[in-house]
């Protein structure tokens, strides 16, 4: 499926060029990355990195992807939040520019709807500088945390430069149903971010399950095919499937993550079919 990809958080932390390497060997086209390592678990063995500051590993990465048929889907890291001015994300969208990252993606820490959105519309502006389009991402427990309020954000920004990202998990914990994805408008829709979960909790916390421990698709209770049915079907559809408890019990990325790949693909194929 052409438009697969492996999201950063289901690596834990692995360096740049094997995480191309490991995407390519999966069959897959898109990765997603932000500009320093994030490596929660410590018994990973990954060594830092920063794509800020190595220039070095800028151009390799660049190379690797070329090497290996696979790009950048999408740029990670960049939050709204309190005390931060986006526009200090100037540098960050320069790099992010010169690595070829298409979109990137944000969500909002700051607990002011109106803070929120104003930044939303500078950042969105900045990144169309540079001709990277922007998403922001729904997520329980945070300012913008269901699709109406998405929307609204996507809606005052008021460019076509913005849409909304859509992961599986979040929209499912939310409440939103398959229907309420249909009555999105389909341009507002720019991305997707594919998992499986249970509706009920699995871990006491929500933002400590959603990094860490997700399911493969077919593995939990989503009504996944309808979810995706109901979506634009020219979107990225990046698999954020962290499972920390395979990671710690040995079980290596690639072995982790072809099943997932594997059940991906049936579903889209069969979601195609009905389109």
């Amino acid at each position: 499926m052409d438009r697969l990809g492996i999201e950063m958080l289901s690596v834990f932390g692995m360096p740049p060029i094997e995480y191309v390497h490991l995407t390519a060997d999966l069959g897959c086209r898109y990765i997603t990355t932000g500009l320093v390592g994030f490596a929660p678990l410590k018994n990973s063995g990954y060594p830092p990195f920063s794509l800020r500051d190595d220039h070095r590993l800028r151009r390799e990465f660049l190379a690797v992807m070329g090497d290996r048929g696979v790009s950048i889907s999408l740029g990670e890291g960049l939050l709204i939040a309190p005390g931060i001015d986006v526009r200090s994300y100037a540098a960050d969208l320069d790099i992010m520019a010169a690595l070829r990252i298409p979109r990137i993606n944000t969500v909002s820490l700051e607990p002011d709807l109106a803070r929120t959105f104003d930044e939303l519309a500078v950042l969105t502006a900045s990144a169309a500088e540079r001709n990277i389009v922007t998403c922001i991402e729904p997520v329980v427990g945070l300012t913008i945390a269901d699709l109406p309020t998405a929307l609204a954000a996507v809606e005052y920004v008021d460019r076509d430069e913005i849409s909304l990202l859509i992961d599986t998990m979040h929209v499912a914990r939310f409440g939103a149903t398959a229907d309420d994805l249909r009555s999105l408008p389909a341009h507002r829709i720019g991305y997707v971010q594919l998992c499986d979960t249970t509706f009920q909790p699995r871990l006491k916390n929500y933002a400590e399950e959603a990094m860490y421990e997700r399911l493969a698709p077919g593995e939990g209770d989503l009504p996944l095919a309808d979810m995706l049915a109901a979506l634009p079907d020219d979107c990225v559809v990046g698999l954020e499937v962290p499972m920390r408890s395979r990671a710690g019990a040995g079980v290596s990325a690639y072995d982790r993550l072809a099943p997932c790949v594997n059940s991906a693909r049936a579903l889209l194929a069969r979601v195609d079919q009905t389109h």
